[in-house]
């Protein structure tokens, strides 16, 4: 039999938004995993790909297996994905699996629904490349910082009354709309706020452009005097603005909720939920697309139509951003993330030190398996020979296949995607 269990090496990303150099997790997980591959220290390592994306196929590290990467194995061996998996995906495996060193925001975005993207994509294929819906979830590895969201209406009626620049680029009217909307009125509630951030992303450059420019100064004023600029949301605005000058996505930062993930918190973006990474590493899963509508943070196509007019609005509390892992039933020492689309569930593996034999169970998924901490020997049937994993190591495990560490330090941390449908 070929093996069906095998080490991969990545695809780097080296987008400008990365962190830089040895800063960046994804470059100390890729030198710990590969000790050849050299770091240079000016480079940004944004996007570890895990997986056989065609724009970034993981090349397979075991040379009795013919095909060079994952892609190709997969084509040639579809099985491998587990029957339900196969039938329900067309013989492509559905999720994409990454890690993310994020140094300085990514665009205000949203992932179209299915509908949406077959549609976008069949206007506009330059700009939408398939037809695919894209949910995302992304857990912590250290600190990290995303909006994701609307605000509660309450919070952003307190910014328009703060922030005279941001009132007069939404208009008195639509102001005024926003702060009479009823909580009894969800719909009208939408609406309102709706029309609000179509006003922000519609209103004409030169005109937010002074804007922001009066705000940035009136901000950076109040600062140098020790005043307190959280009414304005002040810090992350010179950070923002210092980041992408003369930018609309600036102001985004009074809509949408802050979220902060410590180390192992999760949160999922469903179709149409605007959202903006900001700092930190994080691992992410997400589905097999890259349909992105942008509209700010970004020298990218943006497309503030199509944004305005999907997005969900629907207000709610940052602290209803972050999703929960629950404890598996079957295994004390996982942790499920399985988020409400069958596309993907990542697994978080905490071994303590007491465990030195630890099986990786077999599931009827093919799953990716990344080493974050801790050193262990690898067995399996369906491996050729044992294989050395560390810090930065990627397995690919066929379904129905298990693997058994033999651990070399005191406990491991693990992350392993699938799709358990």
């Amino acid at each position: 039999f070929p093996p069906a269990v095998f080490p991969l090496s990545c695809v780097v990303q080296n987008y400008s938004w990365g962190k830089v150099g040895l800063e960046s997790e994804v470059a100390k997980l890729v030198a710990s995993g590969d000790p050849l591959v050299q770091i240079q220290p000016d480079q940004p390592y944004a996007e570890l790909w895990m997986g056989a994306h065609p724009r970034g196929d993981a090349l397979i590290r075991d040379n009795r297996i013919p095909q060079k990467t994952l892609g190709q194995w997969i084509a040639d061996n579809p099985a491998c994905l587990g029957a339900k998996v196969k039938d329900a995906f067309q013989g492509q495996l559905p999720f994409l699996f990454k890690v993310l060193s994020v140094n300085t925001a990514l665009s205000v975005q949203a992932h179209p629904n299915k509908e949406l993207a077959a549609k976008l994509h069949a206007q506009f294929p330059e700009h939408y490349p398939d037809a695919n819906h894209k949910p995302e979830m992304a857990i912590a590895l250290t600190p990290f910082e995303g909006m994701c969201g609307f605000r509660p209406v309450e919070e952003i009626v307190s910014f328009l009354q703060n922030v005279p620049e941001l009132r007069a680029l939404i208009g008195e009217v639509a102001a005024e709309q926003l702060e009479r909307s009823g909580s009894d009125d969800p719909r009208g509630v939408s609406a309102a706020l709706r029309v609000c951030f179509t006003r922000l992303m519609k209103s004409e450059k030169k005109f937010f452009v002074d804007q922001l420019n009066m705000l940035v100064k009136r901000i950076s004023q109040e600062a140098a005097e020790g005043k307190d600029t959280s009414g304005s949301n002040g810090d992350l605005l010179l950070r923002l603005h210092s980041q992408y000058p003369g930018d609309i996505g600036c102001f985004t930062i009074y809509f949408l909720n802050l979220v902060r993930l410590e180390p192992g918190e999760a949160m999922f973006l469903g179709a149409n939920e605007p959202h903006a990474y900001l700092h930190g590493d994080c691992v992410e899963i997400m589905a097999c697309s890259d349909n992105t509508v942008r509209a700010g943070l970004t020298p990218k196509f943006i497309d503030v139509l199509t944004l305005c007019e999907m997005l969900n609005y629907t207000p709610a509390p940052s602290s209803s951003k972050i999703f929960p892992a629950a404890q598996s039933q079957l295994d004390p020492l996982v942790y499920l993330y399985d988020p409400p689309v069958p596309d993907f569930t990542i697994m978080r593996i905490e071994i303590p030190a007491s465990i030195k034999l630890y099986l990786i169970s077999a599931m009827d998924s093919a799953s990716i398996l990344l080493v974050i901490q801790g050193t262990a020997v690898g067995t399996s049937t369906a491996a050729a020979s044992e294989m050395s994993l560390q810090r930065g190591s990627v397995i690919f495990i066929s379904a129905n296949e298990s693997i058994s560490l033999h651990l070399s330090s005191p406990g491991m941390l693990l992350f392993r995607a699938c799709c358990l449908l």
